[in-house]
């Protein structure tokens, strides 16, 4: 495997703005994305490092990490924040960079012609994706994937997602104040924010939602609505376009990447449609 850091995919060089990617030793046109969480304000790539050559290892796929701005833990008045829809624009300026890049130079982990994309999500990273895959061009039209974008994109794994904000302040109060309110401004009510009142795109990608039991800062019921959202969506390919594991993993929310179970998880989900 070859790891090959910080590459930038904004003309800007900027260290949020880079991803670093996994290249595993045979060509692959296929790719898979983890995009990492921390509440739109904390973490970064690297801290996924173990996870994506685990990811890589398991797959035998090409694995892209990318970083994206931040807003600010501790705004100050006055300052120009950096908000929600700018996340998800920089994951999406990501992708449309990724689906037309060469590869790293003397790099062969990554073959020639359209990309196929298995992209993983999680925490507010599957608000991101969700916001990106499904249709909120009436509240973020910024947010549109090109037609060449949604048709690599085969697959979304979320976990421990963030997809409906009014229900998920119901259960957390306090997450108003901690980080709601800096991501996405002050507003008397966050319905227009929340993902599970969003149509489709497109009925081709198909849809894998991940909760572990012991999460306590996310609860189920996030990802049992979405569930429920696209089930509804999808109709009559629901069987097949969404699926859902909220038994198999454990763990709290970013304690789920120990081990294996979550690699092998979301690596057999992944192998398994790229081998079709």
């Amino acid at each position: 495997m070859a790891v090959i850091p910080n590459i930038d995919y904004s003309p800007k060089r900027d260290p949020q703005r880079q991803f670093d990617f996994y290249s595993p030793p045979v060509p692959t046109r296929s790719i898979v994305v983890f995009v990492h969480g921390g509440a739109w304000r904390a973490e970064d790539k690297a801290d996924h490092a173990p996870l994506a050559q685990s990811l890589c290892k398991h797959t035998q796929l090409a694995v892209a990490v990318p970083n994206y701005r931040l807003t600010p833990s501790n705004p100050q008045a006055g300052d120009d924040v950096f908000r929600h829809p700018g996340h998800a624009e920089d994951l999406l300026h990501f992708l449309e960079f990724l689906i037309q890049w060469p590869g790293p130079d003397g790099i062969t982990g990554v073959g020639g012609g359209i990309r196929r994309l298995y992209l993983i999500g999680h925490s507010c990273s599957a608000h991101m994706l969700a916001s990106i895959f499904l249709d909120s061009s009436k509240v973020t039209p910024s947010l549109g994937p090109s037609a060449t974008l949604l048709e690599a994109v085969k697959a979304i794994v979320m976990s421990e997602g963030i997809y409906d904000i009014p229900l998920l302040l119901s259960s957390f109060p306090a997450y108003l104040g901690w980080f709601i309110a800096n991501t996405f401004g002050q507003h008397d009510s966050y319905d227009q924010f929340s993902t599970t009142r969003l149509p489709l795109r497109t009925s081709d990608i198909r849809w894998y939602i991940i909760h572990s039991k012991d999460d306590t800062l996310v609860d189920e019921i996030q990802s049992q609505t979405m569930y429920d959202r696209l089930h509804t969506l999808l109709g009559s390919k629901a069987t097949e376009g969404v699926s859902k594991n909220m038994d198999q993993i454990t763990g709290d929310h970013n304690a789920i990447f120990k081990g294996d179970a979550y690699v092998r998880t979301v690596g057999d989900y992944i192998t398994r449609i790229d081998s079709n």
